[in-house]
């Protein structure tokens, strides 16, 4: 039996921004280093010049990266409420 393809995006209520796709994208590269302290992974962030998904200026911070990625996943609850499983 074939698994239903909305499964495989389940988590999602919406396709990611074109700034969530690369911010996750930056995220996995820093991670690939070995960096998992999110002090660090903030610190990185900074060094590489990394934006914030939501467009919002200035320099990362544990509090500002904790508050982008509550935001991307309040955002896709929201979807998910909304349009149930699958982007």
């Amino acid at each position: 039996m074939l698994q239903d393809p909305a499964l495989r995006t389940q988590s999602k209520g919406r396709p990611l921004t074109d700034a969530e796709t690369r911010f996750a994208q930056d995220l996995e590269r820093i991670y690939e280093t070995g960096c998992h302290d999110f002090e660090k992974v903030v610190d990185e962030l900074n060094s590489r010049k990394i934006t914030r998904p939501s467009g919002e200026a200035g320099a990362w911070t544990l509090e500002v990266f904790e508050a982008e990625l509550k935001q991307i996943n309040a955002s896709h609850d929201a979807a998910h409420a909304e349009h149930g499983i699958g982007a």
